[in-house]
């Protein structure tokens, strides 16, 4: 078992988490310190992902049979996500700060 301190973050939080941190072209820590996790959480996380896609080396790896307009599509929607994502989470966070302030 945890310590009762220790955060259980679900599947998709930790997804959209490293996704942020993929399309947003900011630092890990920026990202951690926005979402208020951990700096080394997320790095953990980022790392997991990087391995289980097993990428190879440069920015040129992508899905196989995948166009580079189909790249370009998919990363415009992931960024308009991205975007939309972290303006709810600005919103819960005000939100959240109002109703324990």
């Amino acid at each position: 078992m945890g310590s009762k301190y220790t955060k259980r973050y679900s599947e998709e939080y930790k997804r959209d988490a490293i996704e942020l941190v993929r399309s947003s072209g900011r630092t890990v820590t920026e990202v951690a310190r926005e979402l208020g996790i951990s700096p080394e959480s997320l790095r953990g996380w980022v790392k997991k992902a990087r391995a289980a896609q097993d990428i190879g080396p440069g920015p040129v790896a992508g899905r196989a049979g995948q166009s580079a307009d189909d790249r370009d599509e998919e990363l415009k929607r992931l960024r308009k996500l991205t975007a939309e994502q972290a303006k709810t989470i600005e919103i819960l966070k005000k939100a959240t700060a109002e109703s324990t302030g």
